[in-house]
Order: structure tokens, then C-alpha cells, then sequence
């Protein structure tokens, strides 16, 4: 734009703040500020730093489009007070920091236990695992399990990861599986 550039815009203490603070490099952040300003409408991008933007223009970023969890992921690294989803450039910071390859997989494993924790009471029952197993088989009729498939499924999620047997996956019992899939940490990325 005619502007200039717009790493200006990020305060230089912010900046080196936020590099200390997420996995993203210099040149991650300030592209992800130029990405999070275009969300917001023209007259608000001079204050990014400071501006809220709604879930709906969240979920238009073509890496969330088509990921099955948007919603959740939304939720999961929203601040917003009025439980709106909204994201700040700090949120989408976050999220961004998470899904980078850089962030370790325990980090990842973390987060993504919270997204796959649709009622958010801290452990993945069998609710959650059936919402989980809907998201990864898509919306259509013809994906859809069987609720006998879905009973089978879910009974061997169970009996992988409940190391415990009280028919719940808590979130260390989560890691576990996750440090034994070597697949995990790369599926679960968004890169820029």
C-alpha cells in the first residue's frame, strides 16, 4: 500500500514481546498482523493492535475454511469476555504460535485436547469423541458412521488411550497417544 510498510504499526517493545512470548519469528508476526488487519474494516486497521475481530471474519482465512475444528478453534484461543469468539491480534498470535511448526508437541497436544474438548470439562468422553469423529468424517450423509461403527470406534479410542479405565481420556492419557503417533504434530499445523 501506499502507506509504507506496515511493520511501523507494531511498536518495536511489543514486537521483541511477542517474539519472546510465541514460537513465530519476526517475520511471522508482522505478516500476521498484516493478515489479522485485513480482517478488520478499513477504518479500524490503524488500531489492530487494539481491535477486536469477529469469529465470521476469523473463519474466513482460508487455512481455518477448511479445517474441520474452526469453530473450536475459535473458541479455544478467544479472550473474549461476552463468549463471542472473537479473536484480538494477541488470540490470533496465539493460535498461530500453536499450529507453527516450531511449537513443540507438547504444546500442540495441549491445545488440541482443549479443541477436541467440546464441552470444555476437561476430559474427551464419549460425546466429545462422537463430535470429534463427526468433524473427521464431514457433514455428508453418505460419511456419517453407522452408530454401530460409531460404538465400535469409540470403544477402540477407549481402549487405546484409557489407560485408567474410567471411561474418559484426560489430557495426560491424550499425550500419550500423541507421543506415539508420529504423524500428530505435522497435521496439526497452519503455516501463513
Amino acid at each position: 500500500g501506499a502507506m509504507g510498510g506496515s511493520a511501523s504499526l507494531i511498536p518495536r517493545d511489543l514486537l521483541g514481546e511477542y517474539q519472546e512470548l510465541t514460537f513465530l519469528s519476526k517475520q511471522e508476526i508482522l505478516l500476521a498482523y498484516k493478515r489479522f488487519s485485513e480482517l478488520l474494516p478499513k477504518e479500524e486497521r490503524e488500531s489492530a493492535c487494539s481491535a477486536r475481530v469477529p469469529k465470521s471474519h476469523i473463519l474466513t482465512l482460508p487455512e481455518l475454511r477448511a479445517n474441520p475444528f474452526q469453530h473450536r478453534i475459535c473458541h479455544v484461543f478467544s479472550t473474549s469476555e461476552s463468549g463471542d469468539d472473537s479473536m484480538s491480534f494477541e488470540d490470533f498470535l496465539d493460535m498461530l504460535s500453536v499450529f507453527s511448526d516450531s511449537a513443540t508437541s507438547d504444546i500442540k497436544s495441549h491445545y488440541a485436547f482443549r479443541i477436541f474438548d467440546f464441552d470444555d470439562d476437561g476430559t474427551l468422553d464419549r460425546k466429545d469423541l462422537e463430535q470429534l469423529v463427526n468433524c473427521l468424517t464431514g457433514p455428508g450423509e453418505e460419511s456419517r458412521l453407522s452408530s454401530a461403527e460409531m460404538e465400535q470406534l469409540i470403544q477402540n479410542i477407549l481402549e487405546e488411550s484409557d489407560i485408567d479405565k474410567d471411561g474418559t481420556i484426560n489430557l495426560s492419557e491424550f499425550q500419550h497417544v500423541v507421543s506415539r503417533s508420529p504423524d500428530f504434530a505435522s497435521s496439526f499445523k497452519i503455516v501463513l
